[in-house]
């Protein structure tokens, strides 16, 4: 067993917060019935699809996972690739690379561990023009708007790489785009789109978000702004997040073939309510997953600017009688029973940002009324007594007070750590996550303990301490990310905030969704005439 940590990408530079902990399970089970030999596909290279949308967020993402979770059920080796992401959230591979949460979610559908070819380039963004690569799971110096085009070029090669090592070793890929094929300014440095689509001979599905309004003249527009040739890549459209009688749509995708180059639409997809998948967009932490006054327990999170693998939280907000909502400022912060300040990309700016937004004096107020506060590795730097960026690795500012709820100290250094952990807690239990964090923490030793000890890294026995925890074990911090996927440690803590409910196994129930992921989207595509499209007849 192993424990990964949701996504993701647009390739215009605008960052979308989106992904956090999953455990890898074995292949899906392959019904008896099915009959689709691995020799239909399998040839020199894999064969491919890519899916398109006609802006982020069109569900790209999940349809991805959905195509990898059929054809891993027919028994097709098949594995997911995104030559770019660009997201804060991220997840480690059992090697120790880091990269973007989307492509360990459509790995997990397809019943494989993540690798780094999956997602050979990452972006996270810092600042408005400014973004860490991290590639091949390393990081690899920024890309700003000066240098865009420059370092694309460079990427470009990279990705190609990466994409013929993973058809190598599988018979089918399911490649994802990101933001818009058509998005003319920045054809220029396409490496994830079309570009990559001929590179893999993919043909291309085009996806459009029926939920926004708007979808016939989003698809139909998308082609009018590709050049012939670009348009003969697309094999087909699918109309997503459909609510209602598809009889209200009546002839209108015939009447969009007629207009748009004689596109079919392979599939009108319904609306998927609850589905337990990690989402990719941020906007999906505007509302609690339950209303607080109705649960057991009431967890807040801080909604940092830089907020890093806020999905990692799910594992809490799936259980029973638990309220997790996300906040963003004092008037909706409350009272709960715990507060959580997550993980950041930009530690030292999202720093100053609790300070303008007034939080310190909140967050010590309910550490006075024995709310428990917790921290999750930049979070657990913020709650510490004094960050340092002598190198500038953040900052300009030499070094910054924290909140001071913990007796550590961190100074940011160059190196990133990336790896994936097995620790020993204060109470003796064993927990396993990963670390994604560019600062080392001094623990004072004059209050408190440290949370734990990391005994492995990627592999390799270690003895390092971790964490910090306050005498009452009401406030504590560590670099483990994916801590709240460990269930008995989970259980634990809630039952601490005074949680009774019933137990759910995580791992369970998104198995059990990928499985009704697949049967909405398989249901409601010609899933025949696309299995033709990726095998080129």
């Amino acid at each position: 067993m192993a424990v990964f940590f949701r996504q993701c990408g647009h390739e215009d530079g605008r960052p979308i917060l989106l992904i956090v902990a999953l455990i890898i399970p074995a292949r899906p089970h392959v019904p008896t019935n099915q009959t689709i030999l691995y020799g239909q596909y399998n040839a020199m290279t894999a064969k491919s699809i890519m899916l398109l949308g006609t802006h982020s967020n069109a569900g790209k993402s999940l349809l991805a996972a959905a195509f990898c979770r059929i054809l891993a059920r027919q028994g097709v080796r098949v594995a997911p690739f995104k030559a770019q992401n660009m997201s804060n959230n991220a997840g480690v591979t059992p090697e120790g690379g880091e990269m973007g949460r989307a492509q360990i979610v459509q790995a997990e559908a397809a019943g494989i561990a993540p690798h780094t070819d999956m997602n050979p380039v990452l972006l996270k963004p810092e600042a408005n023009r400014r973004s860490q690569i991290v590639l091949n799971g390393k990081a690899h110096g920024h890309i700003e708007a000066a240098n865009w085009f420059d370092i694309k070029k460079m990427l470009w090669g990279e990705v190609q790489a990466a994409y013929d090592r993973l058809a190598a070793r599988y018979d089918v890929i399911v490649m994802e785009g990101a933001g818009s094929p058509a998005e003319i300014n920045l054809k220029a440095g396409d490496i994830v789109n079309l570009r990559m689509a001929r590179h893999a001979n993919a043909p291309c599905l085009l996806i459009g978000d029926i939920d926004r309004g708007g979808v016939f003249a989003a698809l139909a527009g998308t082609l009018l702004l590709l050049e012939p040739g670009e348009r003969a890549q697309i094999s087909g459209f699918l109309i997503n997040k459909f609510r209602g009688d598809p009889a209200m749509l009546g002839n209108a995708t015939e009447m969009l073939q007629e207009k748009a180059f004689g596109v079919p639409t392979l599939g009108v997809i319904p609306f998927i309510p609850d589905l337990q998948i990690a989402d990719e967009d941020a906007v999906v932490l505007d509302e609690p997953t339950k209303s607080a006054g109705d649960a057991e327990v009431d967890i807040a999170i801080l909604r940092l600017p830089h907020i890093a693998n806020f999905d990692e939280f799910d594992a809490l907000a799936a259980e029973p009688n638990v309220s997790v909502r996300f906040v963003e400022s004092i008037e909706k912060l409350g009272i709960p029973d715990a507060l959580i300040v997550p993980g950041s990309k930009v530690t030292l700016s999202d720093l100053q940002w609790l300070r303008k937004r007034k939080f310190i004096t909140p967050i010590w107020a309910l550490h006075n009324r024995g709310v428990a506060i917790v921290g999750i590795c930049g979070g657990y730097q913020m709650l510490g007594r004094k960050l340092a960026d002598p190198l500038g690795v953040e900052s300009k500012e030499l070094s910054i007070l924290g909140v001071g709820l913990l007796p550590v100290e961190t100074t940011f250094i160059a190196e990133k750590h990336t790896h994936q952990a097995e620790m020993n807690l204060y109470n003796g239990a064993t927990v396993l996550g990963y670390e994604i964090h560019m600062g080392e923490t001094r623990f004072l030793r004059d209050e408190g303990n440290p949370f734990g000890q990391i005994t492995m890294r990627n592999g390799e026995e270690v003895q390092l301490d971790d964490g910090a925890i306050s005498d009452n074990g009401r406030v504590w911090g560590t670099y483990l990310h994916g801590i709240f996927e460990n269930e008995g440690f989970r259980r634990e803590w809630l039952r601490s905030l005074g949680w009774r409910g019933s137990e759910s196994s995580l791992a369970d129930l998104r198995e059990a969704e990928y499985d009704r992921l697949a049967d909405a989207v398989q249901a409601n595509v010609d899933w025949a005439e696309i299995e033709r499209v990726i095998r080129g007849q």
